[in-house]
């Protein structure tokens, strides 16, 4: 039987748009009162303002360790608990590994790796001190396998999924769940003019942000008795 979100206080990173917005709307359709995090703030007042007294907002910078405190501080002072962390930021830029500059290189490093560590950083002391939470790192099918002009992306994303491996087996006995969703191909904004075109063929057979979304409610919506390690998914139409 799974439980609801009535009363739950979700941190989201990455929350302006794509997957991170859509998670938003899926877990305060559930319940759930979100803290809202990214750099385009004018996005996060949009969203905010759909979604009502459920959202709060905080600009941060993933790569910047005190932002990821603040959103932390954010869901206590607002909401009075934070109960689970959805570490949804990520960019990403496709090409060979001499196709790519510098500064994409270190953007994806930046963004996806160290972008991953500090928001759960900040999180897991209240976890642990609560008895338990969530931790839901959305990677990619990138992490599972690697494949041609995405070996860097990929890299960062094999990084999120050992670092989820590894810390389910150091937080578990403290009640802390920690899931890696993988989606595969899935439109949205990702990757737009580093790689994408809006026009790109198969853009609309990708799955939707609402499909990746649904996922991650599902992960907190199971029996706190139970805990989903590694969901992967692709469109119907995604070859391997």
């Amino acid at each position: 039987m799974t439980r609801d979100l009535i009363g739950t206080t979700v941190g989201i990173t990455g929350a302006s748009s794509g997957i991170g917005a859509a998670t938003a709307r899926a877990l305060v359709a559930e319940g759930a009162s979100v803290v809202l995090g990214a750099r385009r703030v004018d996005r996060l007042d949009d969203l905010a303002s759909e979604l009502g007294s459920s959202a709060a907002i905080v600009e941060m910078d993933v790569r910047i360790p005190a932002d990821s405190q603040r959103l932390v501080e954010e869901a206590i002072g607002r909401f009075g608990r934070l109960d689970a962390l959805v570490v949804n930021a990520g960019v990403g830029a496709y090409g060979g590994i001499m196709d790519l500059s510098d500064e994409q290189i270190k953007e994806m490093i930046d963004t996806n790796v160290s972008g991953t560590l500090w928001p759960i950083r900040a999180a897991v002391p209240g976890f642990v001190e609560a008895g338990g939470g969530d931790i839901v790192i959305v990677a990619s099918v990138a992490g599972l396998r690697g494949a041609g002009d995405e070996a860097v992306y990929a890299a960062t994303k094999f990084a999120q999924v050992g670092l989820a491996g590894g810390l389910d087996r150091e937080l578990r006995e403290s009640g802390i769940r920690v899931s890696t969703i993988c989606p595969g191909g899935t439109a949205t904004e990702f990757a737009m003019g580093a790689g994408r075109t809006p026009d790109m063929p198969g853009l609309a057979d990708m799955m939707s942000a609402d499909d990746v979304a649904a996922a991650v409610a599902t992960v907190l919506m199971q029996p706190r008795s139970m805990r989903t390690l590694l969901w992967s998914m692709r469109s119907i139409h995604e070859d391997d």
